[in-house]
């Protein structure tokens, strides 16, 4: 069975972070560990939720996994809240990447032209440094130009933009810089990215649905990743991954009681099964 760690917060109501990646990875029959960085009562979109900062276990968490001669096919990262994690992560990086494996990061700290609550461009360019580490990055149009200081266009931008974009990226050091939340018609929503193996631009829309829901960017990174250490391939595991969020979407369309803090991943997890089979 393969094995990743992902590493990222624990909100223990709103569905993000651990919470959507433990179970669509593990729904994808990849082994699952974690290292959580904090826990929170809720995500950020709550108020008054209450935060436990868990960054001094992660070194020792590590240590011992590496006392164990415990090794992983990739390494995953999420929502990182603070410059002393980014540096935690470079470190982690190091330690246990191998010839093999492959370090996926999804910068999480910004969407629709604004940083979240607590971050700002100092993140972003310590962000950008953490990505030359990575072989695939997953930001949104916002996050991938905050960290290359580009100007952030919401709509309206040409093909151009968009490879310059994946470029800049590129240039970090990534090997597969990919690009969520991309569209030029409005009624389609995707993903493009950049494949330097064969210097080719990929991809791939699915209908634009009438709804915008929290954690959608932690459902796609982790379906992306399962499909991925599945060796589904880089263009295959961005289609499964583009389908499952717009899958997921569609039942909280069919919801009349859906949540609004969250998509209802866990009704679409028979299609992810039956996608990945």
């Amino acid at each position: 069975m393969k094995r990743i760690v992902t590493i990222q917060d624990i909100s223990c109501v709103g569905k993000c972070s651990l919470t959507v990646a433990l179970p669509i990875i593990s729904a994808m029959s990849v082994e699952t560990a974690i290292i959580p960085t904090a826990v929170l009562s809720t995500h950020t979109a709550f108020k008054g939720f209450t935060f436990t900062d868990l960054t001094d276990d992660i070194k020792d968490i590590v240590n011992h996994w590496k006392s164990e001669d415990l090794d992983f096919d990739a390494i995953y990262t999420g929502y990182l809240g603070s410059l002393r994690q980014i540096e935690i992560m470079k470190w982690l990086f190091d330690t246990l990447k191998t010839d093999t494996n492959s370090i996926i990061v999804d910068p999480v700290m910004a969407d629709h032209g604004k940083f979240y609550t607590g971050f700002n461009q100092d993140f972003a360019d310590n962000m950008a440094n953490l990505c030359q580490k990575a072989d695939i990055v997953v930001p949104n149009l916002t996050e991938a130009t905050f960290m290359l200081k580009m100007p952030y266009i919401e709509s309206g931008y040409d093909k151009q933009y968009i490879y310059d974009i994946l470029q800049g990226l590129f240039k970090l050091g990534v090997k597969y810089p990919i690009l969520t939340g991309v569209s030029f018609e409005e009624e389609k929503l995707g993903v493009m990215a950049y494949i330097s193996d064969t210097d080719e631009y990929f991809e791939y829309y699915n209908d634009k649905l009438p709804i915008a829901l929290h954690g959608t960017g932690d459902i796609f990174a982790s379906a992306f990743t399962g499909a991925y250490v599945n060796e589904k391939g880089l263009k295959e595991s961005l289609k499964i991954a583009t389908d499952f969020v717009c899958e997921c979407m569609k039942c909280n369309l069919n919801d009349k009681d859906a949540r609004w803090y969250g998509a209802n991943f866990e009704e679409a997890i028979p299609y992810l099964i039956n996608r990945i089979k």
